[in-house]
């Protein structure tokens, strides 16, 4: 059996592929799931893919992984920068979290280059674009391997 993978999406990723591309890319976030299922079947995780504009429902799902799932990918997004709710919640929770970034946070406005979230997560992954996606579902793979 398949171990649950969540890889969770926050604000504003719903319009990957038409927003800012030059910084993000221009893959859709459909496109991006996609290409977390195939790896995921790969490394022999269901992939459990979700995206939500709002914060609460985020922080919903972390609990709910913490039943469910042996570890999270996620992309809070925004809320990277503002949510003492997610660290909260990922801190609430005993399987591993690897937070995810398709753009480099350190190389844009000043606002970004700090994570709530950072700190309570095994690890960041962040600048590689789309690929971003991939190197996280490997580092959960080695963290549950381990």
């Amino acid at each position: 059996m398949a171990r649950k993978v969540f890889v969770l999406n926050g604000p504003n990723l719903n319009s990957l592929g038409k927003r800012e591309p030059g910084i993000y890319g221009g893959k859709t976030l459909s496109d991006i799931e996609t290409d977390c299922r195939t790896l995921g079947n790969e490394l022999g995780f269901e992939i459990d893919f979700r995206q939500t504009n709002h914060e609460g429902v985020l922080v919903d799902w972390l609990q709910e992984a913490g039943d469910k799932a042996v570890g999270v990918a996620i992309n809070p997004g925004a809320y990277s920068h503002t949510s003492i709710a997610l660290h909260d919640a990922i801190r609430s929770i005993d399987i591993p979290v690897v937070e995810l970034h398709l753009s480099n946070i350190h190389a844009r406005e000043a606002f970004r280059h700090v994570s709530m979230v950072s700190p309570v997560v095994a690890g960041v992954i962040l600048g590689f674009g789309p690929n971003s996606y991939d190197l996280a579902l490997r580092a959960l793979a080695d963290i549950c391997e381990n």
